[in-house]
C-alpha cells in the first residue's frame, strides 16, 4: 500500500484515515474492509479520490455540526456514509438496492461480522 500516500496528501488532514506509528489504525474488522473496498473502487477507476474525499470531509463536517456527544466519534462511520452517498451519487447502486443490503445485514444475528 505504499501508493496511498499520494491519495492522502500531508498524511494528516481532515480527511486523511487515523494513524499511529505511521500505520493506519482500525478499531474494529468493519473499518478496514470499508477501507479496502474503497480503496479497491478507487484503483478499479469507478471514482476520483477528490469526489470521495469531498463527501468524507462533508460527512465530518456534519458530525461535527450535530452537536453529538464526543464519545460518539467513528472517524469510520464518516468513512462509510460517504462512500455509501458515493455510490448512491455515481449510480454504482441505487438507494433501493443500497436499503434492501442493509435489511439484510440487519436481520443477521447479533455478533455476525461478514
Amino acid at each position: 500500500m505504499s501508493d496511498l500516500s499520494l491519495d492522502f496528501p500531508g498524511g494528516d488532514g481532515r480527511a486523511a484515515p487515523p494513524r499511529s506509528n505511521g500505520e493506519f489504525v482500525f478499531n474494529a474488522p468493519w473499518e478496514s474492509r470499508i477501507f479496502g473496498v474503497t480503496i479497491s473502487l478507487h484503483r478499479a477507476g469507478l471514482f476520483e479520490w477528490d469526489e470521495f474525499r469531498r463527501l468524507l470531509i462533508e460527512e465530518i463536517g456534519e458530525w461535527e455540526s450535530s452537536g453529538q456527544d464526543p464519545s460518539s466519534w467513528s472517524y469510520y462511520h464518516c468513512w462509510q456514509e460517504a462512500l455509501e452517498r458515493l455510490l448512491v451519487e455515481k449510480r454504482l447502486l441505487s438507494a433501493q438496492e443500497f436499503a434492501a443490503h442493509c435489511d439484510a445485514l440487519a436481520r443477521r444475528p447479533a455478533g455476525h461480522d461478514h
